[in-house]
């Protein structure tokens, strides 16, 4: 079939069976056309906890999907592709969170939504990127916090709310390592007159350097008032910006911050998924009850 056919199977069966489909920001333009509701994690969270649909299909990664299943568990999630992992997730295991807990345990976790279901579970509070700055800064202000697992988003918290944080190691590849001071300096240059503005899981150095931080979301709604923007994230949220507004002046910082995990995604994934019903999100029992704590906290926090 070609993607017409493909689309209006998809959406055929979205029909049949009373499926929603919630998109990252990141996932390619032939996903985004496809979807019922595009967003950052905070948004696509709060739809999935309003949605009265029977299946819910994530397309993005497996944390994503998995929190949707918290926030919705009478609701059947599917995640498009069931090897859509997120390595930043893959850098903090719930032993290692576990063993600090038990040698700190006057200390706060916060865990950036980027982290497993495990993780989650051990957990006194989640962030996304919108709210982490808004949430910390409404945390007791005599305990040490331990933010986990970006590093880089975790510093930017710090310095935005000047609070006691210790700081996980782990980072996302694609923000930390392919988007570079040296793209900045570059883009000043040729693009003299731009804004640049950029994702809080980019290096501090980096982030010191743009105009404006913000979740995608927020980078979103920057360029909905501005004509020439730099944008310093994974490419998806730049092509989608794009495709929406032609007449800007839109360019990605780095042509190499592309994830592969959120590209695994194609038309094809989704009419299988849907058609099969594969890759359900099964989530223990003791592990949900305990990893939906922290989701909720954020939700009334943020």
């Amino acid at each position: 079939m070609n993607i017409t056919e493909i689309s209006k199977k998809i959406h055929t069966l979205k029909r049949e069976k009373n499926v929603l489909i919630l998109a990252h920001n990141y996932q390619s333009l032939e996903i985004i056309t496809i979807a019922d509701l595009i967003g950052d994690s905070f948004q696509l969270s709060k739809a999935a906890l309003e949605i009265t649909a029977d299946i819910i299909l994530f397309c993005g990664v497996r944390f994503m999907a998995e929190t949707a299943k918290l926030l919705n568990p009478n609701v059947k999630v599917l995640l498009s592709d069931g090897d859509a992992g997120c390595p930043m997730a893959d850098m903090a295991l719930s032993s290692e969170i576990k063993k600090y807990k038990d040698e700190h345990p006057q200390h706060l976790i916060v865990t950036y939504v980027n982290s497993s279901v495990e993780v989650k579970a051990l957990s006194d509070v989640c962030v996304t990127s919108s709210n982490a700055v808004k949430i910390v800064q409404k945390l007791p202000l005599n305990q040490t916090i331990l933010f986990v697992p970006d590093q880089n988003l975790g510093h930017y918290v710090r310095q935005q709310t000047k609070r006691k944080i210790n700081l996980w190691g782990g980072f996302c590849p694609i923000h930390h390592s392919n988007i570079t001071i040296n793209d900045v300096n570059k883009a000043r240059l040729v693009y003299q007159g731009y804004k640049i503005i950029v994702h809080p899981e980019c290096l501090p150095e980096v982030v010191n350097m743009a105009d404006f931080v913000g979740s995608t979301r927020e980078l979103a709604d920057y360029v909905d008032t501005h004509e020439r923007v730099i944008i310093g994230t994974e490419i998806g949220l730049v092509q989608m910006l794009q495709e929406k507004y032609p007449t800007k002046s839109i360019y990605a910082l780095s042509d190499k911050a592309i994830c592969p995990n959120m590209k695994k995604t194609s038309l094809n994934d989704v009419l299988n998924t849907l058609q099969y019903e594969m890759n359900e999100i099964i989530i223990t029992p003791n592990i949900a009850e305990n990893a939906l704590l922290p989701i909720q906290k954020m939700m009334e926090l943020g």
